[in-house]
Formats: structure tokens, sequence, C-alpha cells
């Protein structure tokens, strides 16, 4: 067996040292192909995503540009008859509030006639029982003396 000395040892080491710096250095030249055609492989897919999603976004700016100007009369018209609608809703709210006094206003024409009505219908009632009524009385009170007499005539 040969001997082992600290010559024979140090040159087994830094060769050891040497295929481990060998070893990563092949590695690492893997790694970097890897990541080279990874890269390009990205790269590929973003300009095939670029030329799909390209003529996307052209005709969407194109639609909005073409669309901008309908969206803007429309959003007019709209705040055009919001006002009218306002106006309108306005002159009604003041015909109603119309309505609703000149609706008071008979109300109340027509509580004063029939108060008067009742009342007139009431003196006329008093009156007439005034006028009937004394007649009346006297009528009976004629009777009721003549029955006295007659009474008192029949009586020894």
């Amino acid at each position: 067996m040969p001997k082992l000395d600290n010559q024979t040892i140090q040159l087994a080491l830094v060769v050891a040292v040497a295929a481990a710096f060998v070893l990563q250095a092949i590695v690492l030249f893997a790694a970097l192909l890897v990541l080279r055609k990874l890269a390009k492989t990205v790269r590929q897919e973003i300009e095939d995503l670029r030329d799909a999603a390209m003529p996307i976004l052209e005709n969407t700016r194109e639609l909005v540009e073409r669309v901008k100007p309908r969206i803007e009369e429309t959003t007019e018209d709209l705040a055009q008859v919001a006002r009218a609608l306002n106006v309108q809703v306005a002159d009604v709210q003041s015909a109603a509030g119309e309505m609703l006094l000149r609706a008071r206003q008979q109300a109340d024409r027509l509580d004063s006639m029939f108060s008067s009505l009742l009342d007139a219908v009431d003196r006329i009632g008093v009156m007439m029982a005034d006028t009937v009524a004394k007649p009346m009385r006297q009528v009976s009170a004629f009777l009721a003396s003549a029955r006295a007499v007659v009474e008192s005539l029949r009586n020894p």
C-alpha cells in the first residue's frame, strides 16, 4: 500500500476541489442554457399574446371612439328629459295645490250654505210650531173651558 503523506493528501484535496468547481461550472452552464431557452419561450409567448391582444385592443379603442359621441348625445338627451320632467312635475304640483285650495274653498262654501239652510229650516220649524201651537193652545184652552162650563152645568 502506498504511503500517504501530506503532499499526496493535499494533491488529492486540490483535485477534489477542482473537480467540484468543474462540476459546479457544468451545472451553472446547464442552468444558463435552460434559462436562455426558457427566456426565448417566454418571449415568444409574450409576442404571441401581444399579437393576439393588439387587434382586440385596437377594435375596442375604435369602438369606444365610435360610440363616445352617441353616449354623450344620449347623456345630454337624458339630462334634457330630466329637466323637462322636473318642470312638468313642478307644474303638476302647482296645479294640484290650486285644485286642493279651490276644493277647500268650495267645501267651506258648501258648509256655510248647508249651515244657513239648516238654520233657516230650524227657524221655520220654530215659527211653524209657534204659529200652529199658539192657535192649538187657544183652541184647546177654549175647549177645556167649554167642557168645564158644560160639566159645571151638568152637575147640580
